[in-house]
C-alpha cells in the first residue's frame, strides 16, 4: 500500500495490523516516541476540521516528527489557481507523507497519481473518509471485542456522510454484521452504495430510529450537514430528524455503543454523554493512535 485514499486500499490482515500497533502503542507509548524522527508531515486541509487535522497532527509529533501545512485554503496557492496536481508535486518535495481534505471528491486519488510520498485522505467531500472509518473500526474493537456479528444502526444524513459511506463499505467485509439504514428518504445512502457495496448484506432501511433502537449493538449517529446542502431550507426542514436522548436511551441494550464521527450540533443531547454507552468522546481519542499506526506503516516503520 502506497497510499489511503479509501477503506478498500486495506485488506482486512491489514486492519487487523493497524489494530494491533495501536494497541501497542497506547501500551508502549515511549517504545514510539521517536519511530518518526527527522520525518515531516504536510498536513493539507482545504476544509474546516479540527479533530482529523489535530490527531494527525498529533499523532506525528507523538511518533517524533514534525508538521508543515495549513488548516485553510485561503491560506495556500489553491486561492491563486494552482491544481491538485501542481500542490502536490510542490509538497513532496518538502515532505516525507501528506494528509488532505478536500471538499472536492476525487481530489486526494489525483494527489496520489501525482505525488512522490504517500497521500493519505483525511475526506474528500460526501465520498470517503478512510481514516474516521479506521478510527471507528479500532473503537468497535475496543469496545465490543469484535467487528463481526454485529447488529449496527447508521443514523441521521447517509445521503452526504462520508464517515457512513466508508464504515459501512469496510464492515460490509466482515462476516455475520447486519445493517439498519435510517434516514429521511431525502437522506438515504447514495443508489451506488446498493450494489457496490450492500449486495448480499442483509439490511433494511427506516425512517424511525425507536422501531430498531432495542435490536442494535452499535447506533452510529451523525448530524445533517449544513455544508453540503444548496438549499437552506431542506436544511433546516431536516437537521432535527434525529435527536438522541437519555429517555431514548433506555430501549437500547445495556451493552450498546453509541458512536459519533463528530463535531455533533443537537443529534444526541448532552445528557447522554454521562451514560457509559456513549463511546463518541473515547472514539475521538482513538484516532490519535490509530492514525499513528497508519503513518507508520505508510512509512515503512
Amino acid at each position: 500500500m502506497t497510499h489511503l485514499i479509501e477503506i478498500s486500499d486495506l485488506t482486512l490482515p491489514e486492519i487487523d495490523e493497524l489494530i494491533a500497533t495501536a494497541n501497542d502503542i497506547v501500551a508502549n507509548p515511549t517504545k514510539y516516541a521517536d519511530a518518526c524522527r527527522g520525518k515531516i508531515l504536510a498536513s493539507l486541509f482545504f476544509e474546516p476540521s479540527t479533530r482529523t487535522r489535530l490527531s494527525f497532527e498529533a499523532a506525528m509529533m507523538s511518533l517524533g516528527g514534525s508538521v508543515i501545512g495549513f488548516a485553510d485554503a485561503s491560506n495556500s496557492s489553491s486561492s491563486k489557481g494552482e491544481s491538485v496536481a501542481d500542490t502536490t508535486r510542490m509538497v513532496s518535495a518538502y515532505a516525507d507523507i501528506m494528509v488532505m481534505r478536500h471538499p472536492k471528491e476525487g481530489a486526494p486519488l489525483v494527489a496520489g497519481m501525482h505525488s512522490e510520498i504517500p497521500v493519505i485522505n483525511a475526506g474528500d467531500g460526501g465520498h470517503n473518509h478512510p481514516t474516521q472509518t479506521l478510527t471507528d473500526l479500532y473503537t468497535v474493537n475496543l469496545e465490543r471485542g469484535r467487528l463481526d456479528n454485529l447488529r449496527v444502526g447508521l443514523c441521521g444524513d447517509l445521503k452526504f456522510g462520508r464517515t457512513v459511506h466508508s464504515l459501512l463499505a469496510a464492515l460490509s467485509r466482515y462476516e455475520g454484521n447486519s445493517f439498519a439504514l435510517i434516514s429521511p428518504g431525502e437522506l438515504r445512502i447514495p443508489e451506488y452504495l446498493y450494489t457496490k457495496v450492500l449486495g448480499d448484506i442483509a439490511y433494511n432501511e427506516t425512517t424511525d430510529l425507536m422501531s430498531v433502537i432495542n435490536d442494535l449493538d452499535m447506533l452510529y449517529m451523525t448530524r445533517v450537514q449544513r455544508e453540503r446542502f444548496f438549499n437552506e431550507a431542506d436544511y433546516i426542514r431536516l437537521r432535527d430528524s434525529y435527536i438522541l436522548t437519555a429517555e431514548k436511551m433506555q430501549a437500547a441494550k445495556r451493552d450498546m455503543i453509541v458512536m459519533h464521527p463528530l463535531p455533533r450540533v443537537n443529534e444526541i443531547a448532552t445528557e447522554v454523554d454521562a451514560d457509559p454507552r456513549a463511546a463518541y468522546f473515547r472514539q475521538a481519542r482513538n484516532g490519535k493512535y490509530i492514525r499513528m499506526a497508519l503513518i507508520l506503516k505508510l512509512l515503512g516503520k
